[in-house]
């Protein structure tokens, strides 16, 4: 049996215009390498965008998993 948990990491939308740096890309694998330090296995992600009116924020739900 697994525990589960997601986190959401902010982004901004430079992720879907293909525009993401080296900067962007660490902090994913910081967070990434953080929970696996803790024991937390990587499961799945998925890019959440939010482009209403002049705000350009996205972000991308994590999830981990580990066994109980």
């Amino acid at each position: 049996m697994f525990e589960y948990k997601s986190e959401v990491l902010k982004t901004t939308y430079k992720w879907v215009n293909d525009r993401a740096n080296e900067k962007d890309i660490a902090q994913l694998d910081e967070l990434i390498n953080k929970r696996t330090a803790e024991g937390w296995e990587f499961v799945t992600y998925s890019y959440m965008t939010n482009h209403s009116g002049l705000s350009l924020r996205s972000a991308i739900l994590i999830t981990f998993r580990k066994e109980k």
